[in-house]
């Protein structure tokens, strides 16, 4: 079975075709950002794209994919962070970390295909991540941030300093 992660072809001729993803990703590929979170594609720790959208590797056999394009987030910015990661980074998103792989993914699938989201737009794009550290005030605040790259301006004015407010987290310069 031929496989495509990262841009990188793979041979899994040995594995199951009922294989989920996340363990061919995890086991077989030695990615391991995708987390199990519930094995039931409700949680998102496991998002992946799937020829550029986002998809629930837990519940998605081998079998369905063969020949497709598969992207983790180890492969998300190539050699260098994604706005999305730097957004999440900025903001100081990351409480455990467990859910971060996940939420990074369909955060950076949201803003490839918008832009320039809106609230409701984020709401729903984010729904199925479950984050138990309850950082999501952090995680729309970093989206609307990686939003302006997408949007072709700069993260931060050169010369100018970033400051995190301490009632409510928000990045101004």
């Amino acid at each position: 079975m031929q496989l495509s992660v990262n841009g990188k072809a793979h041979e899994l001729n040995d594995a199951d075709p009922d294989m989920p993803l996340l363990w061919a990703l995890r086991d077989l590929l030695g990615l391991v950002g995708a987390k199990y979170g519930c094995g039931v594609a409700q949680c998102g720790a496991c998002t992946v794209w799937l020829d550029g959208a986002p998809v629930r590797s837990c519940q998605l056999p081998l079998a369905a994919i063969s020949g497709r394009e598969v992207t983790t987030i180890e492969g998300l910015g190539g050699d260098a962070l994604h706005p999305v990661q730097e957004a999440w980074i900025a903001h100081d998103v990351a409480q455990c970390g467990y859910c971060q792989a996940g939420q990074i993914m369909s955060a950076a699938a949201l803003l490839q295909r918008n832009p320039n989201p809106s609230s409701e737009d984020i709401e729903g794009a984010m729904a199925g991540n479950i984050c138990r550290c309850g950082t999501y005030s952090r995680i729309v605040a970093a989206i609307n941030t990686a939003s302006k790259q997408f949007q072709g301006l700069s993260f931060y004015e050169v010369g100018q300093e970033a400051t995190v407010s301490a009632s409510d987290g928000e990045v101004s310069v």
